[in-house]
């Protein structure tokens, strides 16, 4: 039988609150469908808020009414034990809806690269910011396209 450990807790709540992420890490090998060097015209650093909601909203309502139900079970006999059941169920079903939603908000930062392109074209990209990689205007940068994104890095 599997019982629940601290380990396999932190590893629920890892995946639960991990991270968003770009399309890809730059330790991460990943097909490429072309690549052209620009140079960039403009550099905005934006931050953006988000708000994250609570996706297990329906776990912490269910857990209380099982908690709920348990500590109801414990009190009267009979069928006074079984109505205790329900209204602990009930209550604790109540108490986990109420307390258990919780929002976060995220700060995301970004920079807006406007980048003239050596074919001639024009591109604006949007990425995450990376303190190893700070963009000026002026800089010479490789423009990645990948398969539905597109990331800019440096082009020593």
């Amino acid at each position: 039988m599997w019982k629940p450990s601290l380990a396999s807790f932190m590893l629920i709540c890892a995946f639960f609150i991990a991270p968003v992420h770009s399309g890809y890490d730059r330790d991460q090998a990943v097909p490429v469908e072309k690549v052209l060097y620009g140079d960039i015209s403009s550099v905005r650093n934006i931050t953006e808020t988000q708000l994250i909601e609570d996706r297990n909203q329906g776990w912490k309502t269910f857990g209380g009414a099982l908690v709920g139900g348990v500590i109801g079970h414990q009190f009267g006999s009979g069928s006074g034990q079984d109505i205790a059941t329900v209204l602990g169920a009930l209550l604790g079903a109540g108490v986990g809806n109420r307390y258990g939603s919780s929002t976060q908000v995220q700060a995301l930062t970004l920079v807006e690269l406007l980048i003239n392109q050596e074919d001639g074209s024009q591109v604006m990209v949007i990425q995450d910011y990376d303190p190893g990689m700070v963009f000026t205007a002026g800089d010479r940068v490789r423009v990645v396209y990948l398969q539905g994104s597109v990331r800019v890095d440096n082009a020593r």
